[in-house]
């Protein structure tokens, strides 16, 4: 149900894809924005567009969705499954991601105290958080650097492996199920 169900909204995105493609500025990227595997969901379009998605989430800034895109187009991933994999950071999730990269990467830095709180004045508002969140992260240094890549590459590995095995598995009760009817009728 859910693979139809996405199916019918890539069907109905399909002029989108189409007046996204006759774009000037696109045409010549065609060629490679023509590969099936970027915009037909299977198992390992899907399983690499969500490895990719994970992977690119944790980049720091608005680059994550042109990161993703970028690195569908190398590595043939299904396109929206990745942007949408992105968002998986997001205000509420960004912080405690970065203190468990920060975590992560402390033990190969001898030197490195325990992360800091982030906190703020009640009163601050948007103008206040992200100067203060900038120097919280620049703060953490090298750990949290190194920590981000191993947690992108921790997250990534294990999407890839639940999507294929999540895969396999309804694949496997499909047939059961349909050998069932068969076997019924």
């Amino acid at each position: 149900m859910p693979r139809r169900l996405f199916n019918q909204i890539t069907h109905r995105l399909q002029p989108a894809v189409t007046r996204i493609t006759s774009h000037p500025w696109v045409r010549r990227w065609l060629p490679s924005l023509a590969d099936p595997d970027l915009w037909h969901l299977n198992r390992r379009s899907a399983a690499r567009a969500v490895a990719l998605g994970l992977f690119c989430g944790l980049i720091p800034g608005p680059l994550q969705a042109l990161a993703a895109i970028l690195m569908c187009l190398v590595l043939r991933a299904h396109f929206p499954v990745a942007i949408v994999t992105t968002f998986y950071t997001n205000p509420f999730t960004i912080v405690p991601l970065y203190v468990a990269a920060y975590e992560l990467g402390r033990p190969f830095f001898a030197d490195t105290a325990p992360a800091a709180t982030f906190a703020l004045a009640p009163t601050a508002g948007l103008f206040d958080v992200l100067p203060a969140m900038g120097q919280w992260m620049i703060g953490m240094g090298k750990p949290l650097a190194l920590g981000l890549v191993l947690l992108a590459l921790l997250l990534s590995t294990t999407g890839w492996i639940v999507v294929r095995i999540a895969w396999r598995c309804h694949a496997v009760w499909a047939w059961r199920r349909r050998s069932r009817l068969r076997a019924a009728a």
